[in-house]
């Protein structure tokens, strides 16, 4: 097919979507088929744009690479046009710095912080050199070296930034550096930067933020010298492996004493802030007040929430705001002050996911949206047109879609595309937004809207992606719902191009499951998808069911799993592929089951627990018992294993290894320091006890997405798709054939 029709049909599609709901587009199957080769060299990755910084104004800013010089450039672009205005900044230009990968500016973006020379610590953390470049100057200083997290004062005559568990102020017009502590010590004390369970739980590093009018830095202080520690061997290159020594806080088991301070820059001055009591502080915000700061703090069930105002002059504290639940309070960063210091906040209270509005008091003024569905995304409040923008599940929870309304709750519109899933970059000043498009069969598509919801132009449409498609023999996903346990289920299923419904075939579920989590979505292909559809066209239904306990389908339905994570997901699993089993051309006596952390968890049990119809399963870095678990996560949605041992030990795979009967594959990397090893070589001396044969994939050094190195993946998904072509097709009609 040409590409000007397939870009035609693309943009028809994009236009009539928002104007019949019914539009769909149908895969165009060829005769290549998909290897594994080709999922993991990237020949499937359809074309993004960078990542764009919403600048002051109608513009924004991309990192680029000069094509020539081969220089880095932060290169300033037009919203109204998509052209590029000026280059800002040019490693070409800077005699002490060869290149930089990160920046950030100052407020008034008349500085800007280069990073460079960056050291990964865990998941979103790293440590790096970084430079202060004033733009009108062009002068170039060094901020420092290993140091994290730097951020210009809103004054711009300072940056603050930590090290070595420490934090430290340097003042650019002085050429002074401030030490604002000085206790901080690795695996004991940190100041300004969180540990390891607040990164990986609450997403989030830095942990300090100046007010407003640069008076004060406010801090978090963790003491972990009390948080047992564990350990992981890294076995490297050397002769002798290392040991990687971190604390880390178990279900049940002591956390980091995590205290907020007030750092007063006049005075060199900090003070502790009594805040009652709690167990966590998730979140630290400046109000639009210079002097009031609102810190989030959290009982350890986490359902107890409470927002208090600190008055930065005097140290006191009070509540703001207290939401409870039956089981837990979400953490977001939603929430967003006024220029009245009212402000808007996200919360499921009345079911769903909702926007609110609240005065300055914590009284709350209105609810700003209302209905059985979720709003899944905030993306701000335009004062001007006392307009919010969000993103919801209002036309099916397998759709997403962009939306304005009012302060008041009126006159709600769609901005984007009805069905498929729409999200938004939008700038600063919210006159614009970029929306990145996708359906199960239309590839990513970046636009341009005006603030009102009309499109401008698209940016990339992926329509060379599209082509180079129709070559493959591939078949689209087959979106339904299936009704189990009294609960109308969302699902997709993958059938061969060549589905003949009077022969049999395997069929291999997949799913995740993960409370609030979502995998049946009409959103575009993942490496995961490729490589279903590739099984597909070899003889096999592929199938994933999201089960009770997952996201954007209500309050009710995703915390009905609370104190018993893996029981009703499992009985869900189970009873859906009993179901599908009796439909005519599934091979009851050929299904398996896959799934990566959470997932692999589920596919653990639902092997063991439903033996009776699932023959084979592999398991990719599983929790096999949620006491291994961290703290913050597991006690979330399960209390301590003090008070609730028997929801721990009922539903953990562990225990139940003498019912093992079909072909496991478990799979892990020993640098994992998410889901540990430990709880592999757990399962696996209960297999080994219980005298089961299994088989078993540890990749050294692999941390929990078992991807760094040469061909990891690719030699991963190899071996499992041997173990499926070994294990999962002995009696159908159609047999596999593997290539690639």
């Amino acid at each position: 097919m040409k590409k000007g029709v397939i870009l035609a049909s693309i943009l028809l599609f994009i236009i009539g979507c928002k104007e019949n709901s019914e539009t769909t587009s149908t895969l165009i199957t060829g005769n290549k088929e998909i290897t594994l080769e080709e999922i993991w060299d990237g020949t499937f990755s359809p074309e993004r744009m960078n990542s764009l910084n919403s600048m002051n104004g109608d513009f924004y800013s991309l990192l680029n690479t000069d094509k020539e010089t081969k220089a880095t450039t932060v290169d300033k672009y037009s919203y109204k046009t998509l052209e590029k205005v000026e280059t800002i900044v040019s490693s070409a230009d800077l005699k002490d710095l060869d290149g930089f990968s990160s920046y950030s500016f100052n407020n008034d973006e008349t500085k800007i912080i280069l990073g460079t020379d960056f050291e990964k610590i865990y998941r979103h953390s790293y440590k790096g050199t970084f430079y202060g470049y004033d733009i009108a100057s062009k002068k170039l200083t060094l901020i420092g070296k290993g140091i994290q997290e730097p951020v210009f004062s809103p004054d711009n005559k300072k940056v603050a930034y930590a090290k070595d568990n420490n934090l430290f102020i340097k003042d650019f017009s002085k050429n002074k550096i401030t030490q604002v502590t000085k206790d901080g010590k690795k695996n004991s004390i940190i100041n300004g930067i969180t540990d390891w369970v607040y990164e990986e739980e609450f997403a989030f590093v830095r942990a300090f933020e100046w007010s407003n009018n640069s008076k004060y830095l406010a801090f978090l202080r963790f003491d972990e010298t009390n948080v047992p520690t564990f350990s992981m061997d890294i076995v490297g290159n050397d002769l002798y492996p290392k040991q990687q020594v971190f604390k880390y806080p178990k279900a049940g088991e002591k956390n980091a004493d995590v205290t907020l301070h007030m750092y007063a820059v006049s005075s060199k001055n900090s003070k502790k802030i009594s805040l009652g009591d709690y167990e966590y502080i998730p979140r630290i915000k400046w109000s639009n007040d210079d002097n009031i700061l609102v810190a989030t703090t959290l009982n350890r069930h986490q359902n107890d929430l409470k927002l208090h105002t600190v008055n930065a002059s005097n140290n006191n504290a009070k509540v703001l705001l207290n939401e409870t639940d039956k089981a837990y309070v979400d953490i977001t960063d939603n929430l967003t002050f006024l220029d009245d210091n009212s402000f808007i906040w996200t919360s499921e209270k009345d079911g769903y996911n909702h926007i609110y509005h609240y005065n300055s008091a914590g009284k709350l003024i209105n609810q700003v949206t209302k209905g059985n569905w979720e709003v899944t995304n905030y993306y701000g409040f335009n004062k001007d047109k006392n307009t919010i923008y969000y993103q919801s599940v209002e036309n099916g929870s397998t759709n997403r879609g962009v939306y304005s309304i009012g302060l008041d709750g009126k006159n709600k519109k769609l901005l984007t595309n009805e069905n498929g899933q729409s999200s938004a970059a939008f700038s600063n000043n919210l006159n614009y937004f970029i929306s990145t498009f996708s359906s199960s069969e239309i590839p990513p598509i970046y636009s341009l809207y005006s603030g009102e919801g009309e499109m401008l132009k698209v940016i990339k449409d992926n329509a060379k992606l599209k082509e180079n498609l129709s070559e493959y023999k591939m078949s689209p996903k087959e979106f339904s719902t299936i009704n189990i346990n009294g609960n109308d289920l969302n699902m997709w299923m993958i059938k061969p191009a060549d589905f003949d419904e009077s022969k049999k075939y395997p069929m291999l579920m997949f799913q995740y499951s993960g409370p609030g989590s979502q995998q049946v979505a009409n959103r575009w292909n993942g490496s995961n998808d490729y490589w279903h559809n590739m099984l597909a066209q070899k003889g096999m239904v592929v199938v994933c069911v999201d089960g009770r306990g997952t996201g954007l389908k209500g309050a009710d339905f995703k915390k009905v799993t609370q104190k018993e994570l893996g029981k009703y997901e499992v009985e869900d699993q189970i009873a859906a592929a009993k179901k599908l089993a009796e439909r005519t051309y599934i091979d009851e006596d050929n299904i398996g089951i896959w799934g990566w952390s959470y997932g692999g968890f589920m596919s653990t049990n639902c092997l063991l627990k439903g033996s009776d119809i699932f023959t084979t399963a592999i398991a990719v870095a599983p929790v096999t018992s949620w006491r291994f678990y961290d703290s913050v996560y597991t006690e979330r949605y399960m209390q301590t294993p003090q008070e609730n041992a028997s929801g721990y030990d009922d539903n953990s795979p562990i225990n139940y290894a003498d019912k093992l009967e079909g072909n496991y594959l478990l799979v892990h990397g020993t640098g994992d320091d998410n889901v540990h090893v430990q709880n592999s070589y757990r399962m696996i001396n209960a297999l080994v006890e219980a005298n089961k044969q299994f088989d078993m994939f540890i990749v050294p050094d692999r941390t929990h997405g078992i991807y760094k190195g040469k061909n990891t993946r690719l030699n991963l998904y190899t071996k499992m798709t041997n173990y499926i072509e070994e294990n999962l097709n002995k009696k159908s009609d159609k047999s596999i054939e593997i290539k690639g």
